[in-house]
């Protein structure tokens, strides 16, 4: 065993798991535009305590609108292209590593099958770093309440529930380590999904052809990329999209297999039955363009409980490997 190989070695999931080997494994930034602001007052602050005041001048160039993109690359690899995972809204790349109670994440899932994995902090979110506001982030950010993903996001059944822990039966998220979800959200804002856009098919421009996994938010993300860039994208797997993409181009998806997964306790929400139309809409229209879109509710193949994060749920391998053998079937796997 080489010394680069021994290097590779590396625990992702904690010193429970058992170790990946890895070939190899970075990161980098891609997308963003240049940016220039003037006419802007110069001061001057104390950036360290006891520190020498600094002249700080907001004008000049700025460098916005990246996103980050981390590697995995097992040794043993037998996908035939590689998984890209795209989070949804008020969220960073974290929502596919170790999950909230310790269990291994989707990311690490996918690598021991082998899989080489993209996963991404979107624009604005994370390491993707930020721009001022009102001059280049246009919009106030939204911030998410301790109560607001556990309302919303079906592991209690809607607005109150939070107040008394009320969960939906059945429930397979973690609810003692819910907070440790919470932990996890970041601000987001209303005005960069342009830029977001911009930033994933640069991504796909550089490492595809590839599978694109995305959830929640990314809805649009996915399917508009794909839409724009058909010709490098070999698969799509839609966890409950929240919104689609351009209807006028449907036509564009309909040589790319695409499976759409909702979870369970839909009919009872507020919001959730409109979302699944909508989104189950927009599938039949890529159908009746010559499309191979699968929609499929999970409770429906006896994968129970799940909440809009069921990558971070208790039984989220079943679900993985519902998504592994429907790649198999697409011979994106060897």
């Amino acid at each position: 065993m080489t010394r680069s190989l021994l290097l590779a070695l590396v625990f992702l999931a904690g010193c429970t798991q058992s170790p990946i080997a890895l070939r190899e494994m970075g990161s980098f930034h891609i997308g963003g535009r240049e940016v220039e602001i003037s006419g802007k007052p110069v001061k001057e602050a104390v950036v360290t305590p006891g520190g020498v005041p600094a002249t700080i001048d907001p004008n000049g160039k700025y460098l916005v609108e990246a996103m980050y993109v981390q590697y995995f690359l097992p040794v043993h690899r037998r996908g035939a292209v590689p998984p890209l995972l795209w989070h949804g809204g008020g969220l960073t790349g974290v929502t596919y590593e170790t999950k909230p109670d310790g269990g291994e994440g989707r990311l690490t899932w996918f690598l021991k099958k082998g899989w080489d994995v993209y996963n991404s902090d979107a624009v604005e979110r994370g390491r993707a770093g930020w721009a001022m506001y009102p001059d280049i982030f246009t919009t106030e950010p939204v911030f998410l309440s301790t109560a607001n993903p556990w309302e919303r996001f079906r592991i209690g059944p809607g607005s109150g529930s939070y107040a008394t822990r009320q969960t939906n039966p059945g429930t397979q998220f973690p609810v003692e380590h819910y907070e440790d979800f919470v932990r996890q959200n970041v601000p987001r804002w209303t005005s960069n999904d342009t830029a977001t856009i911009a930033a994933y098919t640069a991504l796909v421009d550089k490492v595809c052809p590839c599978v694109v996994l995305f959830h929640s938010q990314a809805g649009q993300f996915g399917y508009k990329v794909a839409q724009a860039r058909s010709e490098k994208i070999k698969a799509l797997v839609a966890v409950e999209p929240a919104a689609v993409g351009d209807v006028e181009q449907v036509a564009r998806l309909a040589a790319i297999p695409t499976l759409v997964i909702y979870g369970d306790f839909i009919e009872q929400d507020a919001r959730w039955p409109t979302i699944r139309r909508n989104g189950v809409a927009f599938a039949d229209a890529v159908n009746k363009a010559g499309g191979k879109v699968e929609v499929v509710d999970v409770p429906k193949v006896g994968i129970k409980g799940n909440s809009h994060m069921m990558m971070m749920d208790k039984n989220s391998s079943e679900v993985a490997a519902y998504m592994q053998a429907w790649l198999e079937r697409q011979g994106l796997y060897r």
